[in-house]
């Protein structure tokens, strides 16, 4: 049984981070998406919500940080999924 899920449940938010800024004069973004979701997915939800061609998706699983709480209490950020995707040719994303 497949659970069909919603674009924006897949797509969090995208990421402006000065490598990723500069990255986007080559057409590349960044996008913080959901644990579960598999590249298709992406690529779909990206296309939908954008209207651009998605050329290439590369993901990665971000693991969380050892911090430290309060007074030397050990403590962990949470593991993300981050997303960087290149367009096509003529396309791109204004992300203001």
């Amino acid at each position: 049984m497949s659970v069909v899920k919603s674009v924006y449940s897949i797509i969090k938010s995208p990421l402006v981070t000065e490598k990723l800024t500069k990255d986007a004069g080559y057409r590349k973004y960044g996008f913080w998406v959901d644990r579960d979701s598999n590249k298709v997915e992406i690529k779909k939800a990206i296309e939908r919500i954008y209207k651009v061609k998605v050329d290439k998706i590369s993901s990665i699983m971000v693991k969380g940080k050892m911090k430290r709480l309060r007074s030397n209490q050990a403590g962990k950020t949470t593991s993300w999924k981050k997303a960087v995707v290149t367009l096509r040719e003529g396309f791109e994303i204004k992300l203001t």
